[in-house]
């Protein structure tokens, strides 16, 4: 409401007399602007046109009245040109548009304040007012006597609004005279109220922070115990009837050992609580008839492990065996050396594992063992019914250890037996070696003549097939040559019809799009585009593209859009180190255009 307000005022134009308008455009050069009229007309015939201005309509620019918003982005193949703003008593001429922008400093944290320097020597706080209450709402003017102010404004936002005046040249009415003409400048300025203000809403903002933490953390905080209730005799029939029931029994002691903490017990409930814990002593009975079955479930379990276990230790052995028999003299010469030495690498692992396995199994027989004899020296009564069960385990024990040590026997025989065989070759094989090496090395050098001869033939053959591929080749050159002499005189003759004839064709076969996917992506990116109707720059395109398909690239969109120059067209916006390149769909243009 109060922006409307502020922007309410209308624009009048200035009642100078238009009599002499050589004068008028002889004023606005001096000022370095182009010669135009006040409702927009040029006043020279040779003004150029493409600085946007069109007869007839005047200049619209973002500072007139009810309008009071910052312009839209200019493209960047067009020239950013400022328009003349009339106010009631001064008008406001752009600068050059080929002069850098003004500099400005830095800033300051909330800034609300304005500094504007280069005005008049008669301008006055009302015309201040009168120019720049079109930003937004005017807190206050401190003007100074040596032709500057500041001004403070409401919102912030405001701020950008006011600095699109710096640059300006102010005329108050229509004297030329150097009092009433001046150049603006305006730039952020440091305020300690605006400073405050910045502190206070960050320090607001800091709250509501700490606020919503803290409501996160009691929502994800557990929640607390329910609360015990107080004792009376309808709760503790309640309790009572809770402690006789085995599901609900730990609830109910815990309500039982609250009240008992707190005091509740006196000679007039003493009989209440006496009951109630003679209910609770008798779930002793239950409790130790549970840990014997689970014993019992464990002793199974123990016992279905040990059975496992033996099982396994048996399979082992006869892996082993296995290993021990295939390492005797009858097999053992057929396998070659990789094959021995994996065969005794998996035998050597075979036998660590069955080793320990086979103390981990008879641990648990000691632990057994032990715990039997600790209860010998307990229940002197049960030594009889133990005995027996001792005596067949340990049968078993020493029928299992016999058969391992047999094992064990056996392929140390086969040990020693290889070993007896490989010296006694070695005494035998010590005069055949130098025979066989002889026998060796002549039957390599007659391999290798045997090669050479057989190289030599073959590169007889090839220089052959070389020769013969050579006139061939020849005779193909003297055929393309010819070939090419008779298309070009018969492409002559045919051109024009086939121009005619097949401009689809052409255009197919010259088509930038060479497959289906870049087909696929050119319609995606146009889509995308044609949303976003002030362009997007490459490396947003290709964010969009890549949650479709995480292959795509940066340099393949880029070449696949310079390709198609009737769909896509690629323009800068921004000014200095803000420059950036964004592409824009074009494709209903030239479609239009054409």
């Amino acid at each position: 409401a109060d922006g409307s307000r502020n922007l309410s005022l209308d624009s009048v134009p200035m009642g100078l007399p238009m009599s002499d308008p050589t004068a008028w455009a002889t004023a606005m050069n001096n000022l370095g602007m182009a010669p135009m009229g006040m409702t927009g007309q040029p006043l020279l015939p040779d003004f150029d046109p493409a600085l946007g201005m069109m007869t007839g309509i005047p200049p619209i620019n973002p500072m007139m009245p009810g309008l009071g918003i910052v312009p839209p982005p200019i493209p960047p193949d067009m020239p950013a040109v400022k328009e003349i703003i009339h106010c009631k008593s001064c008008t406001l001429f752009p600068p050059n548009p080929h002069l850098p922008p003004p500099a400005t400093r830095e800033r300051p944290p909330g800034c609300k304040t304005v500094f504007v320097g280069g005005l008049p020597e008669n301008g006055t706080e009302q015309i201040i007012m009168e120019v720049f209450e079109q930003c937004g709402e005017v807190i206050a003017i401190r003007k100074s006597k040596k032709n500057f102010c500041h001004i403070r404004f409401a919102e912030e936002f405001m701020v950008d609004k006011a600095l699109y005046l710096s640059g300006y040249r102010i005329r108050l009415g229509s004297s030329t005279d150097k009092k009433d003409t001046g150049r603006l400048h305006v730039d952020f300025a440091q305020a300690r109220d605006d400073l405050y203000e910045w502190e206070c809403k960050q320090r607001m903002l800091a709250r509501e922070e700490r606020h919503r933490r803290r409501l996160e953390e009691e929502r994800f905080r557990p929640p607390s115990p329910p609360p015990v209730v107080h004792y009376s005799d309808h709760e503790c029939s309640i309790v009572a009837e809770k402690l006789k029931d085995d599901t609900k029994f730990s609830e109910a002691v815990q309500t039982l050992l609250t009240w008992i903490e707190r005091g509740e017990v006196n000679r007039r409930t003493a009989n209440n609580f006496y009951s109630m814990i003679q209910s609770a002593n008798s779930h002793i009975r239950r409790l130790v008839n549970e840990k014997a079955t689970h014993e019992k479930e464990m002793e199974e379990a123990k016992e279905k492990f040990k059975l496992a276990l033996s099982g396994i230790l048996v399979q082992f052995e006869q892996i082993v065996a296995v290993y021990h028999s295939a390492s005797k003299q009858k097999a053992w010469d057929h396998f070659t050396k990789a094959q021995r030495k994996n065969i005794s690498v998996w035998c050597k692992q075979a036998e660590e594992i069955r080793n320990i396995h086979n103390d981990e199994l008879m641990g648990i027989r000691r632990e057994e063992e032990m715990e039997m004899s600790d209860e010998e020296i307990e229940d002197p009564a049960e030594m009889k019914e133990t005995e027996e069960s001792a005596l067949v385990s340990q049968v078993e024990a020493l029928k299992e250890e016999n058969d391992s040590l047999r094992w064990q026997l056996d392929a140390y025989r086969n040990e020693v037996e290889l070993l007896k065989q490989e010296q006694g070759k070695a005494s035998r094989d010590e005069d055949t070696t130098k025979e066989q090496q002889l026998k060796l090395l002549q039957q390599a050098l007659q391999g290798m003549q045997q090669h050479l001869l057989k190289v030599q033939d073959e590169y007889k053959k090839r220089e052959a097939e070389l020769e013969k591929v050579r006139e061939d080749k020849l005779k193909i050159e003297t055929l393309l040559e010819t070939l090419k002499e008779q298309e070009s005189s018969t492409s002559r003759i045919c051109a024009c019809s086939q121009e005619k004839e097949c401009p689809a064709e052409k255009t197919v076969s010259s088509s930038p799009v060479k497959s289906e996917r870049e087909a696929l992506l050119v319609g995606i990116i146009s889509t995308f585009l044609h949303v976003h109707p002030f362009g997007a720059s490459i490396e947003y395109i290709c964010s969009y593209l890549q949650r479709l398909d995480s292959k795509i690239c940066t340099t393949e969109v880029e070449v696949l859009m310079t390709r198609l120059q009737h769909t896509f067209k690629q323009e800068l916006s921004g000014v200095g180190a803000s420059l950036e390149k964004r592409w824009k769909f074009c494709g209903f243009d030239e479609l239009k255009m054409t």
